[in-house]
């Protein structure tokens, strides 16, 4: 839409024909423009309206990833009517400014006269300021003069102070020599001063007259510049009459060759379309399998948990039976204990009642059967019982005198059958928990078994991995080839730019004579507007690709690190460590995923930028630069955000470092306090140590004060008087007080030291207290 500001570069009034054939070849142009005009008026824009509504109707049935792609058809669309208005508007622009020039001919003619008379005034002008720098040149040459001769009073004033400071008497005359040259100093100043008056007076008055003259010369260096311009313009105007047939049809061959290039580049942008949308079909086949995959790994962490649980259940119950079994063979070991018990007793009943029946062997024997078969089965004791009740019909006639060792062998043979029954209890429990433990061992082989599962599961996603990364590695050369495609694209659309620029620069010569011309013109610049938008979309879209090609490679590495994570941890780490390095993962999963939520959201602020700068720009040129630079500078954008990202972990891990070595200064420190506690009990030394250097620091600080105050004030004035035959000369009592004040220097320096070591002192026994205050605390 800019280039349209170019066509009142060569702006004139139509000149009256030379001859008279002049308006014949008039007639016909305007003739034929005007045929054009209304051809292009009824044909080209019918024309493109037609294939604007068919590529719009295509669009909207068609995919939605086209609607952003639509959107800006009907932009490019409203901007073409956009730019024929503003052609109208411009042609009307041009018929005024030819109204204006013939207006600007007549202030010609009155700025050359006024030229004239301008340049009278700067001849005068020069004059008086040739006057003035004779008159500033003459005013130097006294201020030199005067500096010499205050530079000369100087130095005999220097060496006269010298001689002063030296305690040389002067005379009289000298004296007086000293009075005239103070005087003829001051006369000399007071010269000097109102000669640098006069000077900044002739300064003041030159710089005006030169500024005066530099603006004149600036007014007259303008108006010869618009009387050339005027001048040049009037020429070309003549000279364009006879020139415009030929530049005409040259012009219609030129729009005719750039319709048919826009045309073959328009195809080419078929094609280009066709094969973005094919490698958009396949971005999204990979970003449904990359999260095909992420489906997969959400599913092995959830199966490794369920198992996870399943094996801390069985190593519970693993444990609660063995502590049943210990309890159980306890109470199995007590029963045995009571049983051996009984049996004993029962042995002292069996031989009290032998003792008893004597007379009986035939009882006592089958007596010592059924206590030999106390310890056998149900099936034993049921023997025994008959036999029992056999024995008890024998010895009928001794019931009276057996009765109560028969009541108490029931009892007892009742105890023992309770204790078998007991027995059998507890060995069909020891069974159920020696089943438990064969269960819990083949659980155990199952989940070796699905450990082993899953690491051959972890093999085949190392082989999809390597698979991925064969197609990441084909994406990105044919991302290389697409790049190579668009940067030839762009060489084409650079050297097309520069024939249009060329096309312009004419078509903006033959403005003021062609202006029927002129819909044509903008009809082959919106074309051109309409392909370069339509090749920085395709440019836009493949920045897309790359950026997500960059994400999706990312992602693969960030998978390929978790899968070798998780390799080594199920390889080497015992079961009780899963759980942290699930903790892990889960930690990791979340920063991804807020990296790539930052990412996307860097995304959209990107693409928000990038639309911005596609409505702001005008010049096709500038605007390719420009989208590269700010391309460049959100990659370097991204590149650094990374780098940070990077040092903020090795920052991390360096604070960890750092916490590590507290942590050992903490125990050096703790030891420390361990061994300085033993000399704790030195304090009351310390504190009469201080107490003693501070008094003697303030003996040495008053005899100081004392020596200071007797060398500048003596007390004895005259006390040279009492030692005349002994007093000493000026030469040592310089050394002598040169002697005492390093004494005193030295004391001083002593007394620093003192006050510093007090003080180390002070702080080692405040640190002492604070850590004894800290050790009673904890």
């Amino acid at each position: 839409m800019s280039d349209g500001h170019q066509t009142p570069d060569n702006p004139g009034p139509d000149p009256a024909p030379p001859d008279s054939a002049m308006p014949s070849t008039d007639g016909e142009t305007t003739k034929k423009t005007g045929a054009l005009r209304t051809a292009f008026d009824d044909g080209a824009l019918k024309v493109m309206e037609d294939e604007f509504q068919t590529v719009l109707n295509e669009l909207v049935g068609g995919d939605r990833s086209l609607d952003k792609f639509r959107t800006e058809y009907e932009k490019l669309h409203k901007a073409l009517l956009k730019s024929h208005d503003s052609e109208k508007r411009l042609m009307q622009k041009c018929r005024e400014l030819n109204a204006e020039l013939v207006t600007n001919s007549a202030k010609v003619q009155s700025a050359m006269k006024l030229s004239d008379e301008d340049k009278n005034a700067i001849a005068s002008l020069r004059k008086e300021v040739e006057k003035a720098w004779k008159m500033v040149h003459a005013a130097h040459e006294k201020e030199q003069r005067a500096k010499e001769t205050i530079q000369s009073l100087r130095i005999e004033i220097n060496n006269l102070s010298k001689l002063v400071e030296q305690g040389a008497g002067i005379t009289m005359g000298q004296e007086q020599d000293v009075n005239d040259l103070m005087k003829a100093r001051d006369e000399l100043s007071q010269e000097r001063d109102k000669l640098l008056n006069d000077i900044t007076q002739l300064r003041r008055d030159l710089d005006e007259s030169a500024f005066k003259q530099s603006d004149l010369e600036r007014k007259i260096h303008d108006f010869n510049e618009q009387i050339l311009s005027l001048q040049e313009k009037i020429t070309q105007s003549k000279t364009e009459n006879i020139k415009e047939a030929k530049r005409r049809e040259q012009i219609e061959l030129e729009l005719k060759t750039s319709k048919q290039s826009l045309e073959l580049k328009n195809a080419e942008f078929k094609v280009q379309t066709a094969n973005f949308e094919a490698q958009q079909q396949e971005l999204k086949k990979a970003q449904l399998h990359l999260r095909q995959l992420k489906e997969d790994n959400i599913r092995l962490t959830k199966e490794n948990q369920i198992l996870q649980v399943r094996l801390d259940n069985s190593r519970t119950q693993f444990t609660e039976l063995v502590t049943t079994n210990e309890k159980l063979a306890n109470d199995c070991a007590r029963r045995v204990t009571e049983l051996k018990e009984k049996e004993d007793d029962i042995v002292q009943l069996r031989k009290e009642r032998d003792n008893e029946q004597k007379k009986k062997d035939h009882s006592e024997k089958r007596l010592r059967q059924v206590d030999d078969q106390v310890g056998e089965m149900e099936q034993q004791r049921e023997r025994l019982r008959s036999k029992i009740s056999t024995l008890e019909q024998e010895i009928d006639r001794y019931k009276k005198a057996q009765e109560e060792n028969r009541k108490q062998i029931d009892s007892l043979t009742r105890d023992r059958e309770q204790l078998n029954k007991n027995c059998q209890k507890l060995i069909a429990d020891n069974q159920k928990q020696t089943d438990q433990v064969k269960n819990f061992d083949q659980a155990k082989k199952t989940l070796e078994q699905d450990i082993t599962n899953y690491k051959e599961e972890a093999s085949k996603q190392r082989k999809i991995i390597l698979k991925m990364e064969k197609e990441r590695d084909r994406y990105i050369t044919e991302a290389g080839q697409l790049t190579n495609q668009v940067l030839a694209l762009m060489e084409e659309v650079k050297k097309k730019e520069l024939e249009l620029f060329d096309q312009k620069k004419k078509i903006a010569e033959l403005e003021t004579r062609l202006k029927q011309q002129q819909n044509l013109y903008e009809a082959v610049r919106s074309d051109r507007n309409l392909y370069s938008k339509n090749l920085i979309e395709s440019q836009d879209e493949i920045s897309e690709m790359k950026r997500k090609l960059k994400i999706m490679n990312h992602q693969i590495d960030q998978l390929k690190e978790e899968i070798q994570g998780k390799e080594q941890e199920l390889l080497k780490k015992e079961a009780i460590k899963k759980e942290e390095a699930y903790a892990n993962q889960q930690s990791e999963f979340e920063r991804l995923n807020k990296q790539l939520s930052e990412a996307n959201d860097e995304r959209k602020k990107q693409m928000k930028q990038l639309q911005q700068v596609i409505a702001e720009r005008d010049v096709l040129g500038t605007q390719l630069v420009r989208r590269n630079d700010e391309l460049a500078l959100l990659y370097e954008k991204l590149k650094i955000q990374q780098s940070t990202l990077n040092k903020g972990e090795l920052q991390y891990k360096a604070r960890l470092e750092d916490l590590r070595i507290l942590k050992l200064e903490l125990k050096k420190i703790r030891h420390e306090k361990g061994t300085l506690q033993d000399k704790v009990s030195n304090t009351d030394d310390l504190k009469r140590e201080v107490f003693h250097v501070q008094r003697e620091l303030l003996r040495e600080r008053t005899r100081c004060r004392a020596l200071e105050e007797e060398l500048e004030n003596p007390m004895n004035v005259h006390r040279w008087r009492k030692l005349e035959g002994s007093d000493p000369s000026t030469f040592e009592l310089i050394q002598k007080i040169q002697l005492l004040q390093k004494r005193l220097i030295q004391k001083t320096e002593e007394v620093v030291q003192k006050e510093l070591l007090i003080q180390e002192k002070e702080k080692f026994y405040a640190e002492l207290k604070r850590i004894l205050g800290n050790f009673q605390m904890s």
